[in-house]
């Protein structure tokens, strides 16, 4: 049976600009604790790799399902991937250039090593939610401070 975990956090930068940071996964590994890295592999999908316990590695590969722009990003694994995971993040605009961001996170960690490797990750979602949710306020609130100049 799956498990699953919701966190809000409020993000003081504006809905766009918290949407595209959220929307560019290769940015996961800047606030997600666990994720080594996030490539994307085609139009709609992408193969994550989260660090796990003694040095082993998880690997799957993620579908995009929905895009709404400034609004919600929804997602599954695909059928042949280590770990089944599926999800949504939305987007609501606050008023004062803030932006409520709210993670619904199920997943269903497989039988065996792999299983156990996956559990040892998820042995306490909601505070590995929580504190990722925490990085990425102040990674994305420090976009905000940041600028770019043209050369």
């Amino acid at each position: 049976m799956p498990n699953q975990t919701t966190k809000s956090i409020i993000v003081g930068a504006p809905v766009s600009q918290v949407y595209a940071i959220w929307s560019n996964f290769e940015n996961f590994p800047h606030f997600m604790e666990n994720i080594k890295s996030v490539t994307k592999t085609g139009d709609k999908m992408s193969h994550w790799v989260m660090s796990g316990p003694l040095g082993v590695n998880v690997e799957w590969d993620a579908e995009t399902t929905r895009m709404e722009e400034n609004a919600r990003i929804a997602w599954n694994s695909r059928d042949s991937s280590t770990i089944t995971t599926s999800g949504q993040v939305t987007f609501t605009d606050l008023e004062g250039k803030q932006t409520e961001v709210t993670v619904t996170l199920q997943y269903d960690p497989p039988a065996g090593i792999a299983g156990d490797v996956v559990a040892k990750l998820f042995s306490n979602p909601e505070k590995r939610l929580e504190e990722d949710l925490q990085n990425f306020k102040h990674y994305a609130e420090g976009q905000g401070n940041t600028r770019v100049v043209n050369e």
